[in-house]
């Protein structure tokens, strides 16, 4: 049903949230710096993030309502 593809959606963004902001900011432990994100880039991708897995957690939230 619509409830069940919505919860799957839901889960897909709060898994995609969680991985952006734990990945923000994109270096490897110091040993390349030079790859790593600026400041300005790692706080707009976990911003990003933060947005989906605020999303996902509304709609299953949401949906907690709903009949099936």
């Amino acid at each position: 049903t619509m409830k069940t593809f919505f919860n799957l959606i839901a889960t897909i963004l709060i898994a995609v949230g969680l991985v952006m902001m734990a990945g923000s900011a994109g270096d490897c432990d110091g040993a390349c710096v030079a790859l790593s994100n600026t400041l300005g880039e790692m706080l707009m991708i976990a911003g990003v993030g933060l947005a989906f897995f605020v999303t996902g957690g509304a709609i299953l939230i949401s949906n907690t309502r709903e009949v099936a």
